[in-house]
């Protein structure tokens, strides 16, 4: 049988073959355009989906347990401040201790004992420091960088280096409260919260240039010298209600810089640990080290300026 060319379809096909092609091709067609007005209206007018209600409290679930952490370490800190003597002491010698047994944890995360081996002779160095008051002090502040020396760990000599600093932090706070009064530790606290506070939303709302990017990707020029101008503000207020001397403008900004770079240098050892947090000792804070790492800056700098002025001006 032969097949009329007139009668073909499309390819050639006659009758309903050609016919369904036909069909198909418009089916295709339409569906083309239709495809193409679907991407037209994700690239012109697609607009992201709500959050749910669920993932916004997600957000916040850790909210309460960090309120929660905030009111009792103000409410213990403070009580602390106020009565000094041997509480104030005891206070210090734990956190000291605990900051330590993170440092040992975070540099050598595969021990498990050792750690905690190392907490308590943390404790029973500064301990002892504080009971001797004498040039021996400086050697038990060394034990446990000794420690940290000779085991086995990640970065030994930088773990030796800032276990002193904590150590020497934790002795100055002691001596501090004891020369100073509560004026004295009141000043330094506020500086290095003010500073903290202020270089945290500065930075995150103006931005700018980076203070430190190879160490430290979000620290900002804007909210580190932002922490500076906050620090000098504190040391006025402190001037001016009979607490200090002038030169405590020059200084204040000095222990806040100081307090900036504990901060940058806890950061920097987690980042290297490759540990978000350096534990979870404070529920919805981390650890110890994660909430006072300015405060180790800025004490060690406080402890150097002692030497300088025979009577810091403050208290």
């Amino acid at each position: 049988m032969t097949v009329d060319p007139e009668d073909k379809g499309a390819g050639g096909v006659s009758g309903p073959a050609a016919e369904a092609t036909g069909l198909g091709s418009a089916v295709g067609a339409d569906a083309g355009a239709d495809l193409g007005g679907a991407s037209d209206l994700e690239t012109e007018d697609y607009k992201p989906p709500e959050p749910t209600m669920a993932a916004v409290i997600g957000r916040w679930d850790d909210l309460r347990p960090r309120v929660v952490s905030a009111i009792v370490m103000i409410a213990v800190g403070a009580a602390e401040i106020w009565l000094g003597g041997a509480s104030f002491a005891l206070l210090i010698v734990l956190l000291t201790s605990g900051m330590i047994w993170e440092l040992a944890t975070i540099t050598a995360p595969a021990q498990k004992n050792r750690p905690l081996v190392l907490w308590g002779v943390a404790a029973a160095a500064l301990a002892g420091a504080l009971i001797l008051r004498s040039d021996l002090a400086a050697a038990f502040l060394m034990v446990p960088s000794l420690a940290l020396a000779l085991t086995p760990r990640r970065d030994r000599q930088i773990a030796a280096i800032y276990a002193a600093a904590i150590m020497v932090a934790g002795y100055g706070l002691v001596e501090f409260r004891e020369e100073s009064g509560s004026s004295g530790i009141l000043w330094l606290v506020i500086i290095v919260i003010t500073s903290d506070v202020l270089g945290y939303f500065v930075g995150r709302f103006v931005g700018g240039p980076k203070f430190w990017p190879k160490v430290s990707p979000k620290k900002t020029w804007s909210g580190t010298v932002a922490g500076w101008i906050g620090a000098v503000i504190v040391g006025l207020g402190f001037v001016m209600a009979g607490m200090g001397g002038w030169v405590l403008l020059v200084l204040s900004p000095l222990v806040a810089l100081a307090g900036q770079m504990g901060d940058i240098v806890e950061s920097w050892l987690k980042r290297r640990a490759g540990v978000k947090d350096s534990s979870q000792l404070i529920p919805g804070h981390g650890g110890l080290l994660d909430r006072f790492d300015a405060l180790i800056g800025a004490t060690v700098l406080v402890m150097l300026l002692g030497l300088v002025f025979k009577d810091l001006p403050i208290g």
